[in-house]
């Protein structure tokens, strides 16, 4: 499965990688009261940098990205995607992390990055690092826009989905799309769940 098997419609815009700010402030403002995130690094500016490196470093240039205007955006790693953050990729993180959110931070963060690894399938999967819809305009179906086309692909090409919640709040609409919970992933004692799922292609 490739990112050209995704049909994206009208509505939704693929990423060009000069647009890593956008991407990054969109789903930023998403996750600006996700109980996770906000652990991780108890400033919104922590996590604005957080969703901009990773879109600047990771998912515009090596992923599949998308957008709905202004107002949403999906940053999916097809199967086979190498995601990993390389020494410098954590230099440039940690830096302005350190200064913006205090050590502590940095530490949390290795400390996620980490679990995640270890919980993350071996099985070829697309996975869903993020999909976001800016505070104003959630509650209006455009999550389900987002999602939707990736997940159709999956379908077609008989691939399984993976994700984290970070949020309880969102379990309800991940099920609603045919993910299952496989766990639980917590970095430190005191950190939140992420949960882990996978959703499993449906028949066409």
């Amino acid at each position: 499965m490739r990112a050209e098997d995704v049909e994206l419609g009208s509505e939704l815009t693929p990423s060009r990688q000069e647009e890593w700010r956008t991407f990054g402030d969109i789903t930023a403002d998403a996750f600006r009261n996700d109980p996770f995130n906000l652990w991780l690094f108890r400033k919104f500016a922590g996590i604005k940098a957080l969703f901009r490196h990773q879109a600047r470093r990771i998912y515009l240039p090596r992923g599949f990205a998308y957008r709905l205007g202004d107002e949403g955006a999906c940053m999916w790693a097809m199967p086979g995607t190498d995601t990993q953050f390389t020494f410098a990729d954590y230099a440039i993180f940690a830096v302005p992390t350190l200064l913006t959110c205090g050590p502590g931070a940095v530490s949390r963060a290795i400390a996620t990055g980490e679990a995640m690894e270890q919980a993350h399938p071996n099985f070829p999967h697309a996975y869903l690092f993020s999909i976001g819809v800016r505070q104003a305009s959630q509650g209006k179906g455009m999550g389900r826009k987002l999602i939707q086309p990736v997940l159709n692909a999956c379908d077609r090409a008989n691939m399984p989905a993976y994700l984290e919640n970070s949020n309880p709040a969102n379990a309800g609409f991940y099920a609603s799309c045919g993910f299952e919970q496989t766990g639980e992933i917590k970095p430190t004692d005191d950190a939140p769940p992420l949960i882990p799922m996978v959703r499993q292609p449906r028949r066409l």
